[in-house]
């Protein structure tokens, strides 16, 4: 067991994820009959974060749908080393796309409490998530109320709430002011920390400490 600072701040009890070394081999995308990359090759480990840069239509999300299993890929292959070999590799993702995926009539809490039953995370544990990107006292309103900086963080809180080791996020800072980009930076810290794994698509400086930069212009297909 070990014991550190959460994304609010608070100190708290957890156990460590396992080792994983999640890689990509010669793997290429083709959407709407267009070839997005290919030849692209990858490989993050536990205590990481690897970093998806370049332009829009580089190919940042795509890789992201692609890991996340939303896409097919047309070439190569995905390996996660280290995974039990009788789950499969989505049972160790939790994806957070561009898109805040927040159902505007139920409530902050509500929002939360149904992620978790979805994902078989501990619905009690909402009001916790949502302290720790600071929404707590909005627990009560619906969702569709909140501004478009509110929306983003609820739809960051399941990262709270969901015990998953590799996180891919698509540009997490998206409405995001300077406190808040701090609060979530404190959290992937802190998820790395435990061994997590994080894949994400960024535009921005992260500040994080254990960062490594994949340049996906390089395997881009004009």
């Amino acid at each position: 067991m070990q014991a550190a600072k959460d994304g609010a701040g608070v100190l708290t009890t957890f156990e460590t994820y396992p080792k994983l070394v999640l890689s990509g081999q010669d793997l290429a995308c083709v959407r709407g009959g267009r070839e997005v990359f290919r030849d692209l090759s990858f490989k993050v480990s536990s205590g990481t974060a690897l970093l998806l840069t370049g332009p829009n239509g580089s190919g940042k999300s795509t890789l992201l749908r692609l890991l996340a299993g939303l896409l097919e890929k047309a070439a190569g292959d995905i390996m996660l080393e280290g995974a039990d070999e009788e789950r499969a590799l989505a049972d160790y993702l939790l994806y957070a796309g561009h898109l805040d995926a927040v159902k505007g009539p139920l409530s902050a809490e509500e929002n939360l409490r149904f992620w978790a039953g979805l994902y078989g995370a501990r619905a009690e544990d909402a009001p916790r998530a949502l302290e720790a990107l600071g929404l707590g006292h909005l627990a009560d309103l619906p969702a569709d109320v909140l501004s478009a900086g509110q929306k983003r963080r609820l739809g960051l809180a399941r990262l709270c709430l969901i015990r998953r080791p590799i996180w891919l996020l698509d540009e997490p800072t998206v409405s995001l002011d300077a406190e808040n980009m701090g609060r979530l930076a404190a959290l992937m810290d802190a998820h790395l920390d435990m061994g997590g794994m994080i894949v994400a698509a960024t535009h921005t400086e992260l500040g994080l400490r254990q960062a490594v930069r994949l340049d996906m212009r390089e395997r881009a297909v004009s």
